[in-house]
């Protein structure tokens, strides 16, 4: 990224800087591309996941599609601002998407968008399943992959997804930048208007430095946390996990303490310098129940108790051994007022 800071011209011009700005484009493109197991031209670079799902959903013609009801808000925002018939394929108690229902649903002119692996429990879909019942009916499928990439394979080919959404900050890549992966032949409408970047798909300068560093992770390897994430499970042995026992991201752990309010055990946390949320990330802030577990049947209560623990490329055992110690003097202190 700080090299990428060093080319001063536009992609879109003729002179040497313009070149040299437009060569650093295409191999990060294709290097994406080899990652993601898609032709280069596929991929049209966006601000972020949002941007891309926004593309995805409301730039497809089509009159109807149906979305899990686990997606992201910025799925579910996305679906209800295309003017289409949208309707919700309910998941089961563990938050995967109940096949037997989408094979009930599916029809022709339809867009399926599912998630690879969920954002707040980190529950991997049934993607062969989805992929194979949509395509026989006929439908679309989109799949938003950004909560699993860099942490397990996300490769558009053998998907077999006709849209995948893709970013780079929740593997140690930089914020603001992502992708829609597009397969060859199908149309969608841009949202920016204005130019003829990204094959005239998305309007505006491409963001140089952020599409390097999206690059550069393609030379990461694969995020491997499962024996910390096992770790803190046993420290929370007697609280509820919530979708314990089902194939699960490495590094995300939804859980809820009985008789605290969420709020008031991620401030806890916070006094002890761990940073921890409620909900998805982008909801957090605000005070309501996850909709990812109220869809999963979560009882109101105990939902608004749930926390997600969510490791890192650079989380040690020396983090998971404080948060730990941290965790069993909270719990104490609990424990304590309650008696």
């Amino acid at each position: 990224m700080i090299a990428a800071m060093d080319v001063d011209g536009n992609a879109s011009s003729v002179h040497g800087e313009g070149r040299a700005a437009r060569k650093l484009l295409s191999d990060a493109r294709e290097k994406l591309g080899f990652w993601f197991g898609c032709l280069p031209q596929m991929m049209t670079f966006t601000s972020g996941g949002t941007e891309a799902n926004n593309m995805a959903l409301r730039g497809l013609a089509g009159n109807r599609i149906l979305v899990s009801a686990i997606e992201h808000h910025s799925v579910l925002a996305a679906a209800k601002a295309s003017g289409k018939s949208v309707e919700i394929i309910p998941v089961d108690g563990v938050g995967r998407v109940m096949i037997e229902a989408l094979e009930k649903m599916v029809r022709p002119d339809t867009l399926v968008s599912v998630m690879v692996a969920n954002n707040e429990t980190g529950v991997v879909q049934p993607m062969e399943q989805v992929m194979k019942i949509a395509h026989a009916a006929g439908a679309l499928v989109h799949v938003d992959a950004v909560q699993a990439v860099g942490k397990r394979q996300v490769n558009f080919g053998l998907l077999g997804a006709d849209l995948m959404t893709v970013a780079a900050h929740k593997v140690g890549g930089p914020t603001g930048i992502g992708a829609l992966i597009i397969r060859d032949g199908l149309v969608v409408e841009p949202l920016l208007h204005g130019g003829g970047q990204e094959l005239r798909r998305r309007a505006g300068t491409e963001n140089l430095i952020n599409i390097a560093g999206f690059a550069a992770l393609a030379d990461e390897p694969q995020l491997d946390t499962y024996d910390l994430n096992d770790k803190i499970e046993a420290a929370l042995e007697g609280e509820t996990i919530f979708s314990d026992g089902v194939e699960r991201l490495c590094n995300t752990t939804n859980f809820a303490m009985r008789g605290m309010n969420a709020e008031t055990l991620l401030m806890n946390f916070d006094l002890e310098g761990i940073a921890l949320s409620s909900g998805s990330a982008c909801s957090s802030g605000k005070v309501a129940a996850s909709h990812v577990l109220s869809a999963m049947g979560v009882s109101p209560e105990l939902s608004k108790s749930a926390i997600r623990i969510s490791l890192g490329w650079n989380t040690t055992d020396d983090n998971i051994n404080h948060f730990i110690s941290a965790w069993r003097k909270i719990s104490k202190r609990h424990q304590s007022k309650a008696a």
